[in-house]
This record gives C-alpha cells, sequence and structure tokens, in this order.
C-alpha cells in the first residue's frame, strides 16, 4: 500500500512533502516521543503524532519513515512544512484522535 492509497481512504489532508506520496507504507508507530521514534520506529512506518514542530520531519527523514500525520486537526509549523517539501516524506493531517486513526490505518495495513 502506498502512503496516496492511506490518504484517500483515510481522506487524509496532505500538508507536504507531495513527491512522496509514492512511497510504499510497511507499518505504523505512533509516538509523541522523538527519541521514542528514533528508536523504535522503522523505514517505511506512517507516523502518527500531534507534535507540529521541525524537529518532526528530522526524525522521520532520520527513520525514513513514509509519512507522518498529525492528528485532532493541528496544523504543522511553517518551517515543519518547508522540510516535509524539503525531504520529499508526506506530512499529513486528520481531525481524528490517535486512537481513531492508529485503528484504522492497522485494519488498512493487516489486510
Amino acid at each position: 500500500m502506498t502512503v496516496s492509497e492511506i490518504v484517500d481512504k483515510l481522506n487524509l489532508a496532505v500538508w507536504g512533502g507531495e513527491d512522496g506520496l509514492h512511497r510504499p507504507v510497511t507499518g505504523g508507530y505512533v509516538s509523541d516521543l522523538l527519541s521514542d521514534v528514533m528508536g523504535n520506529a522503522s523505514d517505511g512506518d506512517v507516523w502518527i503524532t500531534l507534535q507540529t514542530h521541525k524537529n518532526v520531519m528530522a526524525v522521520a527523514s532520520l527513520k525514513e519513515v513514509a509519512a507522518v500525520i498529525l492528528v485532532k486537526g493541528l496544523a504543522p509549523d511553517d518551517d515543519t512544512l518547508e522540510q516535509s517539501n524539503k525531504e520529499n516524506i508526506p506530512l499529513l493531517g486528520t481531525k481524528m484522535e490517535t486512537f481513531e486513526v492508529a485503528g484504522k490505518l492497522y485494519e488498512l495495513l493487516k489486510k
């Protein structure tokens, strides 16, 4: 499954990093603690978080995640959006709570 397919199926907003929408998704990771993501997320994961600052994109790039989903209708900071576009890592958004979007992502990926 690709990031683009997940965007369509979960009705996610695309804030930035559109050039990376073709990336394959291999799993998901949920955390708001950057050090936790650095230690445990895997290449190809979709990272779900409420963090909106640019360090999110630095960690996303380091871990080579497929995309980042911001929850609760949160919008990225301008420098976060700029980094998303520079790194070609899709920065996505939803009004859903973390628990809900994580469950829906899990259902999509287990098929």
